[in-house]
């Protein structure tokens, strides 16, 4: 007995020494490897960012290393310092990294600098031409900077010839130069449209005139005399005219037509999906349980499409973590108010753009795919007559795809629980190959339901897509 004894012992022993010859061996190695953190700066370590500008985070990726194992796992890392593209100076971004229990940190030098020059506007009098011999009287000029303020006092005016130059650099360094032709008026003008006299564009929300020229039989230039009328609606496809035209001081006219057709985009035909198909869509947010819902989408590996708007900017950061979990990103609207935003076309466009802005900035990218708040069949907007038909075809022709939803969850209505939210999706589903579901991410009760639907989809033979410009619209009748 005492012989078992003794042998176990001196098992246990051996044990123990070929542990810390192990541990000892090991330590050995983690010195001679010389294990660190390596740091990957994505961009480069020291960049300018122009005043004004939002600062657009790069990121750092971090990986213990060393010389004898290489590059081990990618390691958490945490981004801090504030960085106020409103205010000049340097600014450091740092980049930490815990690993065994030490913090390792690589810094960014992120310099915000003036880079706008002055904006120098000359004045012009409106029928004011000199002859050759009487010389030329200033018209007039300001120059202002967007650090330095007014900088006309320090414009520095040179003459010759037929021009007038003028040049201004503020305290950091920028400089503006303009030219001014002096408009002598010695014989008839004529007038020409940049680009031509018949001009096609694609509807836009916006258009510029592309201009034109004006010169007097020797040259002269005389644009600052023509005037330009004849509105362009680029909203709405259509032929439109503007006519530019120019009287000199003896009251001779002449004008110039020009055509320009604005023409509709084409949209891509819908593609109806094969296979049954669920196409999740959230409207409203993002809102204070948009993150929960991310949460359970990437559990499940599901991937949905969000209609955003700017009512809640403590949560703009999810339309940003959306879009780089894969998910679409579209614009519901600004504000959500209907009295406001269908009180007109130009309403609705200034509302639509300061929400397209905003997924702009979280995603990097432009979208065209929106929802209309109550939808394309809405008819809160009643009160101005005929706008919804008005916006689908202006929206349409502008390159924009909307959709509404051929189920409701009815989040939005008189259910308020989860267990009755997964009832009105699961029978609206029912009968129907695809489903464009309607739910609301700023309904606590619609997102807890998110889960047993996916289960209760993945059971039925769904899939799950995001909506593209190919995707069934479910396009609902128009009643206004």
């Amino acid at each position: 007995m005492k012989r078992e004894r003794k042998t176990k012992k001196r098992g246990i022993l051996r044990w123990l020494l070929a542990l810390y010859a192990m541990l000892l061996l090991a330590a050995l190695l983690f010195v001679i490897d010389g294990r660190h953190v390596r740091f990957y700066l994505n961009g480069p370590a020291e960049t300018e960012l122009a005043l004004g500008s939002a600062y657009e985070e790069q990121g750092c990726r971090a990986v213990s290393a060393g010389r004898l194992f290489g590059e081990g796992r990618e390691l958490a890392v945490t981004a801090s310092g504030e960085v106020d593209g409103e205010t000049l100076g340097d600014y450091a971004r740092a980049y930490t990294a815990r690993w065994l229990f030490q913090d390792y940190r690589a810094v960014r030098t992120v310099h915000v600098v003036d880079r706008t020059p002055p904006e120098i506007v000359l004045q012009t009098r409106l029928g004011y031409a000199p002859s050759w011999l009487e010389g030329y009287e200033e018209e007039g000029f300001t120059a202002i900077d967007n650090v330095d303020g007014d900088l006309t006092d320090r414009v520095e005016r040179l003459e010759h010839g037929e021009n007038v130059d003028y040049i201004v650099t503020d305290a950091a360094g920028n400089t503006a130069a303009v030219s001014r032709r002096i408009p002598y008026s010695v014989g008839r003008p004529t007038i020409e449209p940049t680009g031509g006299e018949n001009l096609e564009i694609p509807a836009a929300f916006s258009f510029t005139d592309p201009g034109f020229t004006a010169a007097d039989a020797k040259g002269h230039d005389l644009s600052a005399f023509v005037t330009a009328e004849g509105g362009v609606d680029p909203t709405r496809p259509g032929r439109y005219e503007r006519v530019y035209a120019i009287t000199n001081r003896v009251g001779d006219t002449i004008s110039v037509t020009r055509q320009i057709d604005v023409v509709p985009a084409v949209l891509p035909e819908a593609v109806i999906p094969e296979e049954k198909t669920i196409y999740l869509t959230f409207d409203d947010g993002p809102g204070p349980y948009t993150g929960q819902l991310l949460d359970v989408l990437k559990e499940y590996g599901v991937k949905a499409t969000f209609f955003v708007t700017c009512r809640y900017p403590d949560f703009f950061d999810m339309v940003g973590r959306a879009y780089r979990e894969g998910h679409t990103v579209g614009v519901h609207s600004a504000s959500h108010n209907y009295y406001e935003i269908y009180a007109s076309e130009e309403a609705f466009y200034e509302d639509f753009r300061r929400c397209e802005e905003l997924v702009y900035k979280q995603t990097g990218q432009h979208t065209t795919l929106f929802r209309f708040p109550g939808g394309s069949s809405n008819t809160v907007s009643s009160f101005n007559e005929g706008i919804m038909t008005r916006l689908t075809a202006s929206m349409n022709a502008m390159g924009y795809q909307y959709f509404d939803w051929n189920v409701d969850s009815d989040d939005a209505g008189k259910t308020h629980t989860s267990w009755g939210v997964l009832k009105n999706i699961q029978d609206g589903c029912e009968g129907k190959d695809y489903c464009l579901v309607l739910q609301h991410d700023v309904k606590d009760y619609s997102v807890a339901a998110l889960r047993d639907l996916i289960l209760w989809a993945r059971e039925n033979g769904y899939s799950f897509e995001t909506l593209s410009m190919t995707a069934p619209t479910a396009h609902h009748p128009l009643a206004n």
